[in-house]
């Protein structure tokens, strides 16, 4: 078992032999580039049995193939294939998850199968969403950074600490003095306040993190005596832990982010929950009161909350904690349910040391494969001088095109809504400066309609019209503008919908039969006014003799229908009729005599002669005397069906 060590008690010897451990940052300009990747066609066997995209592994059967397809390293290399990056070995990739190992232990998952599962998630994902150099020169390569900051000590040791545990800013050549300087020993020691709320539960502490100047423990005069027993460095002085109800159990956040996203539930359970989240920000906000002294002595503050608890803590009157407080921190590893044993875990993995045991050669050969890994920078777009683009001015209209548009949008509002009665009196008063009936609606209007009447057509109302047509002779031959599409006349019922865009009419704008009657009426009663059936596509006419003849044939049909519908209803009776006399064939005459032969007492409220016939039997006997009744009677009405055939 390796030795472990706290972060504020190193031992001086390891604390001398440490360097920075940023050979990545620091050799990139000298080291030589890595050699170009193998094409693939170099890298693909010979045997079908391989991998193209692992260099060119090979399997012995297809067993073994489909366990490779399986494995973290296969996924490795072909999500860092998809980013940009070049496959690694399979060697390689296990000094690359050993690595991820040492570095997050502890701080993934509550076991260790998660983990392992996630291991390529990780790593891709570490690749991803670190941030990259503050200022990165031109032509250099930009290598991410991790929450860990590592240190080397010849020949094969290496430790790692949290860079949240540094002051903030702290530059990257100055953490090594910055760690020997958190090994000098502080009066009354080294205290932080560690503070978790999620889900209704809270935990918090004052922690002394490191032993006080004063127990510092000294070294025995006398080899034969003992050394006194060291106290613990990490001591929890102040801890609180309680909890309120303020989440719907298996729904997932708090009534506060609900109300604010869907509305204020007016529930019973909901009005509990809104009660639990200001009782638990009131007992958060006392306990923070009580302990604001040794808040105050605090050198770190860790909380965990979400953006919403967060504001329990800062930014309100008499905060205990302002919101630019330098000692602020965040956990920079994944934490559970806020309990005491969590907080014991979380302090355990912020103060102790990660240490893993490689050569400079393993470095060396880990660093390589960890540039390999990274995507290839992806080209800088030319970037275009938005002071010489000129964006267009919006044009200003006078006072007469307003006055002109105006008109032009109450007219076509008026017709799409059927007003009739205003349109005509505005028709009265500004038919001239509109420009006559024929005119072509602007285009400014975005209405893709050319005329008027095809307006009016397609809104479907039939005595516009009729006024148009008639008696200001609007010219149905007018075609449809070019812009229109078939989409934009989706829904509706003119039966030549199918024809080019370019040759529709209003005709063909058409959405009712009483408006197609309209227009071929007008052709009908004026067929000189305009070419009807050739340019304006009407099909025929319809004079008062068609209309007629139209409306007998309809009458005609709706007559017979109703004959049918009858003689229909009149069979039904008739069937229903003969059915229950066939049913009652049996039954009156037996019920008639047995009445008139009984002439003994007689029970209160009668009684049936189906009753009286299976009294005394047992069940079966019961149910073969109702199928004998059912029978006969089914007999009866066949014979009585016979008889009235034969008539």
């Amino acid at each position: 078992m390796s030795q472990r060590y706290h972060v504020f008690s190193l031992p001086p010897d390891l604390l001398d032999a440490l360097t920075p451990r940023n050979l990545i940052t620091n050799r990139t300009l000298q080291r030589e580039p890595s050699p170009p990747p193998v094409p693939a066609k170099e890298q693909a066997s010979t045997s079908a049995r391989s991998c193209n995209v692992c260099l060119g592994t090979a399997f012995a059967d297809v067993d073994e193939q489909r366990s490779h397809f399986r494995s973290d390293w296969h996924r490795y290399n072909v999500k860092i294939r998809l980013k940009g990056g070049n496959p690694v070995s399979e060697s390689i990739f296990a000094q690359l998850v050993e690595g991820l190992e040492d570095s997050l232990s502890g701080s993934a998952s509550e076991d260790e199968s998660a983990y392992e599962s996630d291991a390529v998630d990780t790593l891709i994902t570490r690749i991803k969403r670190n941030v990259l150099s503050d200022t990165p020169e031109e032509g250099t390569p930009k290598f991410p950074t991790s929450a860990v900051i590592w240190f080397h000590s010849p020949p094969a040791t290496q430790i790692g600490i949290y860079r949240m545990l540094f002051p903030l800013e702290t530059p990257s050549t100055a953490y090594l003095s910055e760690l020997k300087q958190m090994q000098t020993p502080m009066e009354g020691g080294r205290k932080w306040a560690v503070f978790m709320v999620a889900g209704g539960h809270f935990a918090g502490a004052i922690v002394r993190v490191s032993r006080p100047a004063e127990e510092e423990v000294p070294v025995p005069a006398s080899a034969r005596k003992k050394p006194p027993k060291a106290k613990p460095e990490t001591l929890i002085v102040k801890h609180k832990t309680f909890h309120r109800y303020t989440t719907r159990r298996k729904q997932g956040g708090s009534q506060s982010v609900n109300d604010n996203a869907k509305g204020a539930a007016i529930s019973a359970g909901a009005m509990l929950r809104r009660y639990g989240e200001q009782a638990l920000r009131d007992d958060i906000r006392g306990l923070l009161q009580d302990w604001a002294e040794d808040i105050h002595e605090c050198e770190r503050i860790w909380i965990r909350a979400s953006a919403s608890n967060r504001r329990i803590f800062l930014d309100y009157d008499d905060c205990v904690i302002n919101k630019g407080d330098d000692r602020l921190r965040t956990f920079p590893f994944p934490t559970r349910r806020p309990t005491q044993s969590e907080l014991s875990r979380c302090l355990l993995e912020l103060t102790q040391v990660k240490i893993s045991h490689f050569t400079e050669e393993d470095l060396r050969v880990q660093d390589e494969a960890f540039i390999a890994s990274l995507p290839k920078p992806k080209p800088q777009p030319a970037t275009v001088s938005t002071a010489d683009v000129e964006k267009p001015k919006p044009q200003r209209l006078t006072k007469e095109e307003e006055i002109y548009r105006e008109k032009w949008s109450r007219l076509l509002d008026m017709i799409t809504k059927g007003r009739f009665d205003p349109l005509k009196s505005f028709w009265e008063r500004e038919a001239e400066s509109i420009g006559g009936v024929n005119v072509a609606i602007p285009e400014w209007t975005s209405d893709r309609r050319a005329s008027l009447l095809q307006v009016a057509a397609q809104s479907g109302h039939e005595e516009i019209v009729r006024w148009l047509l008639y008696d200001l002779r609007a010219d149905p031959t007018i075609p449809v503008s070019a812009r229109w599409t078939k989409a934009d006349d989706a829904g509706g019922e003119s039966d030549t919908s199918d024809m080019p865009s370019s040759r529709r009419t209003a005709y063909d704008l058409a959405r009712s039969r009483a408006v197609r009657d309209v227009l071929r009426r007008c052709a009908a009663d004026h067929p000189d006014w305009w070419d009807w059936f050739g340019a304006a596509r009407v099909p025929s006419g319809l004079s008062k003799e068609k209309e007629d003849e139209r409306d007998d044939k309809r009458k005609q049909r709706r007559k017979g229908l109703k004959e049918r519908m009858r003689e229909r209803e009149a069979n039904e009776m008739l069937r229903s009729k003969v059915a229950e006399e066939a049913s009652g064939v049996m039954t009156p005459e037996p019920l008639k005599t047995q009445l008139e032969s009984h002439d003994g007492p007689q029970r209160l409220g009668g009684s049936s002669g189906a009753a009286d016939g299976v009294m005394g039997l047992t069940a079966e006997m019961k149910a073969k005397v109702e199928r004998e009744r059912r029978a006969r009677a089914a007999e009866a009405r066949l014979a009585l069906l016979r008889g009235q055939g034969r008539r």
